[in-house]
């Protein structure tokens, strides 16, 4: 959990440099991480032109080719993934949560009932923002995704060697 509550931050900025950044935590996590591009968005009707049109697009699944990473100023919402068996589980995001997706996972994001998040998204270098929409495992982030992480299938073969083992 990050402290949301001692900064402030523009409504919108894009971009918003972060080496702007006053939060001791957040300039930590900026200079570990090699962040050097972010950006500051309220989703909401207020603030985000085509509001509905974009949370739909949101709420399509889809992968990105490179990790994504939200640091929640304010407002709440929920980020779903996939797990082992292709179901969905579902993230309760909230002020003061940074949540870290990595390149190629499948995923969809919403708001909730309140129709408010004001986010900042932290990016490696200059942002392509390019949502790929599900199927799409044959894009080589999906690729490097599914060897780097478990999947059902691994597990399933781990087992049978272990067995073999025996």
């Amino acid at each position: 959990k990050m402290d949301a509550e001692s900064y402030e931050y523009p409504t919108k900025s894009v971009p918003w440099d972060p080496k702007d950044a006053t939060d001791p935590e957040l300039k930590q996590l900026r200079d570990d991480r090699g962040y050097s591009y972010a950006d500051i968005i309220t989703v909401h009707p207020d603030h985000l032109p085509d509001f509905e049109n974009k949370l739909k697009a949101f709420f399509e699944e889809h992968i990105h080719d490179a990790e994504e990473i939200r640091y929640i100023l304010g407002g709440s919402g929920y980020f779903d993934v996939r797990d082992l068996e292709d179901t969905w589980i579902r993230i309760q995001i909230k002020k003061g949560d940074l949540m870290t997706l990595p390149e190629g996972i499948y995923h969809r994001f919403t708001c909730d009932d309140k129709h408010l998040i004001h986010a900042m998204r932290l990016f490696k270098g200059v942002p392509v923002w390019t949502p790929f929409n599900r199927p799409c495992d044959e894009h080589k982030s999906r690729k490097k995704y599914v060897e780097l992480f478990p999947s059902e299938e691994k597990e399933d073969k781990a087992k049978e060697e272990e067995k073999n083992e025996k």
